[in-house]
């Protein structure tokens, strides 16, 4: 997800939608959205108009139907949106449809994974006439904005449930260091890094902590009883205590706006361990090969406009990358970020992926 993200059942019914690449259209939708800022027309002059807009992103993708309803109104283009798996897989088809893609535009790579789809020339160059302040600070490196647009940004971190610990009378871990301690053994859960995008961001805020010695950290992480999920609604939704399901794991790969929807009567039962994580952004980008070259420009500019920025952290659960744009009074208290998130640069992890997920596959299946 991002991922990551903590979806409501309205959520999931317009996933369930998008899935089939319906539109993703709001004609009876009762949920308020903000009113939008007016993206850029970009209607060819006397060339016929391309109608539909398809946008193909990862299966957390989520706005208010009305919202999008907005957009098409402004614009005349009609929205239709393609699930492809979490940032990895949909990278993955990306790659493989490069020049002749399955839609226009795309938006759910981060920064694990932009540096292959730059590679692999994924993007054509577009960059929205207007970028407003905050928004470059999260270009990807080498890239300054001209292909990717960052939309928004989060931090992977390990989340504890801090009832469990106060139950159980021991104190909550603090570090990556404390994660092998035995007095955690068989406590955490993290989604895999070769199946999920916050495994990839946690893969390598151990690369980032222990540099070449990783592989034995994870050893002794494998060896004090961490469990491996395929992603994060397994990790989080199924298999954390503090999840809708009700798990037995009281240490979860998550996020660090996580302990903000687990609110209680004034008090998160959650945290983040701010020592943990690492920085996720992700952005949204023109496809080379693109029918509508004009609906996806559109597209990328309507996503930087305050309505769509101030709808993320309620809808997608994530931070928005326009600076001054308001966030939910809950975000203020529970959702605080990391002062110093773990970093590897972009041009390590397009060097090196490919060698790492084979190591952490090998230590993680012993």
């Amino acid at each position: 997800m991002r991922k990551h993200a903590f979806i409501s059942a309205a959520a999931v019914a317009a996933l369930a939608l998008s899935v089939t690449g319906c539109s993703v259209s709001a004609k009876d939708d009762d949920s308020n959205a903000a009113a939008t800022g007016t993206p850029t027309s970009h209607a060819s002059g006397g060339a016929a108009k391309i109608r539909d807009v398809v946008l193909v992103t990862h299966d957390s993708w989520f706005l208010p139907k009305k919202l999008i309803a907005q957009f098409e109104k402004q614009t005349g283009y009609h929205l239709v949106v393609r699930a492809s798996g979490d940032a990895g897989k949909l990278t993955n088809k990306l790659v493989l449809t490069q020049g002749n893609p399955t839609g226009d535009v795309s938006f759910g790579i981060d920064n694990t994974f932009a540096s292959r789809a730059l590679t692999n020339n994924v993007f054509a160059a577009y960059t929205p006439a207007t970028v407003p302040p905050g928004v470059s600070d999260y270009d990807v490196e080498g890239d300054d904005g001209q292909h990717l647009t960052p939309i928004d940004h989060a931090n992977v971190c390990v989340n504890v449930d801090t009832t469990w610990f106060a139950a159980h009378h021991l104190p909550a871990p603090k570090t990556l260091d404390d994660l092998v301690d035995p007095a955690y053994k068989g406590l955490f859960v993290t989604p895999g890094a070769t199946t999920s995008s916050p495994g990839m961001a946690f893969l390598l805020a151990t690369i980032a902590t222990y540099g070449d010695a990783w592989p034995d950290y994870w050893t002794k992480l494998m060896a004090n009883g961490a469990e491996i999920a395929d992603g994060w609604d397994q990790a989080y939704e199924v298999d954390f205590t503090q999840g809708g399901g009700h798990g037995k794991k009281p240490i979860v790969l998550s996020y660090d706006s996580s302990p903000a929807f687990t609110v209680k009567d004034g008090t998160s039962t959650t945290q983040a361990l701010l020592d943990t994580c690492f920085g996720s952004n992700e952005y949204a980008g023109v496809l080379n090969g693109a029918k509508n070259v004009p609906g996806a420009e559109a597209f990328v500019d309507w996503l930087l406009t305050p309505a769509v920025q101030s709808a993320l952290p309620d809808s997608m659960y994530v931070f928005p990358v326009v600076a001054g744009t308001p966030l939910p009074k809950a975000w203020a208290k529970f959702a605080v970020m990391p002062t110093e998130p773990l970093a590897v640069s972009p041009t390590d992890i397009d060097a090196k992926r490919e060698k790492w997920l084979q190591q952490w596959s090998d230590v993680t299946s012993r």
